[in-house]
């Protein structure tokens, strides 16, 4: 990104696409199985298509749980209530096809019965955590807005303002750098699922009066910018009734939008044992307290774990050329502070919560939420004076 300037984009989709109804019933399985026995090992997948909610997996659990009314109970929560939607919580089927956790996964994971005493990662595999100083949030300006769109967009319907939208929805945010910081909006894309009747000149007024102009600052949008709203011309036929949805298909969503890096392992329907979440989580973490710091203006951190092993096999820290220090100093204070353990990372986070249902839509990162624990940067001061700035 050396070029003095450029445009990026990062898309996000709203709670009711069919790839996020996926997540969420994940996520509502992991939160119902967690909040009975903390210590459940759960790898839950979910299908969603035309009146089909499929829930399969590997879990090892002492809960006893519903799971058609987990199921049934998020896709009302959603929005899809209707069977004119093609997909209601009422009529569609529910299929669980469930088996327990791999004894050969187990015994490194669990504490004490693997080749080391320590619980050792749930798999092999790297992660990647980000933070920049574009937004208050320290994340990338485009997925920003991008999931505040989305955010919107579910807002105004559920709360009627915009009666005529059903759950379905995408964004797209372009921005403009110059030097490599941001400095306008470009273009808004929008396509927001609504009802038959209504015209197109509603949907455009509609999303750009209550939606995009209720997110994105004013100061960063001009006569230039391009706001291209449901470009086909009609988005009556959605959700799982347009597409068929899985679990983990927006990790790029979930993550940065494509503005940093992603390891390639999904978050949702897993349990903190799986580094594919817990160690993302904590990278995020770490990042944005050295960005929070003044350590560098940008910090990409990349974690990586052999199944079984407790301890990470490689940790890296990327400044992209925006370090007060050199990044093997900032490497070395890093490893100084924090554990990535995966048992010290679930302990340091309170990991073992139901929390995740909250994840499943809206970005992993970059909210304020005092249950996304991975978001605090309460250790920033602590590592500017280990860096002596």
């Amino acid at each position: 990104m050396g070029a003095s300037s450029y445009l990026f984009s990062s898309e996000s989709v709203s709670e009711g696409h069919p790839d996020k109804i996926a997540d969420r019933i994940s996520d509502t399985v992991l939160d119902a199985m967690i909040a009975q026995d903390s210590r459940s090992r759960v790898a839950c997948e979910t299908l969603v298509t035309t009146g089909l909610a499929l829930v399969a997996g590997e879990i090892t659990t002492k809960a006893v749980v519903d799971i058609p009314s987990l199921v049934r109970n998020a896709v009302k929560d959603i929005g899809y209530t209707d069977a004119a939607f093609g997909f209601d919580y009422e009529t569609c089927a529910v299929l669980v096809t469930l088996d327990r956790q791999s004894p050969d996964i187990s015994i490194g994971v669990s504490e004490g019965e693997g080749l080391f005493k320590e619980q050792g990662a749930g798999d092999q595999g790297l992660m990647f955590g980000f933070a920049c100083n574009e937004t208050p949030e320290l994340m990338p300006m485009a997925i920003q807005y991008a999931h505040r769109l989305t955010e919107r967009l579910t807002e105004v319907r559920k709360e009627r303002i915009l009666d005529f939208l059903r759950p379905d929805g995408k964004s797209q945010v372009t921005v403009r750098y110059m030097n490599g910081r941001p400095t306008k909006v470009d273009t808004v894309v929008v396509a927001a699922q609504h009802e038959p009747d209504v015209t197109l000149d509603q949907v455009k007024e509609g999303i750009v009066e209550e939606v995009i102009k209720r997110v994105v600052p004013a100061h960063l949008i001009d006569d230039s910018t391009r706001y291209l709203i449901n470009t086909t011309g009609r988005f009556v036929v959605g959700g799982p009734l347009g597409d068929c949805g899985l679990t983990g298909r927006k990790i790029i969503v979930d993550t940065y939008g494509g503005y940093g890096a992603h390891g390639g392992g999904a978050f949702s329907g897993k349990d903190p044992s799986k580094v594919d979440r817990s160690g993302a989580y904590m990278a995020r973490h770490v990042a944005k307290t050295v960005v929070a710091a003044g350590l560098a203006e940008r910090c990409l951190l990349q974690v990586a774990y052999a199944i079984g092993y407790p301890e990470p096999v490689s940790l890296m820290v990327d400044s992209r050329g925006t370090g007060k220090i050199p990044d093997e100093k900032i490497s070395d204070i890093v490893a100084k502070m924090f554990s990535f353990k995966p048992a010290s990372i679930i302990r340091y986070l309170d990991l073992l919560r139901p929390i995740y249902h909250k994840t499943a839509a809206n970005g992993h990162f970059g909210r304020e939420d005092p249950d996304f624990t991975w978001e605090k940067t309460n250790r920033a001061a602590e590592m500017r004076e280990m860096a002596g700035l």
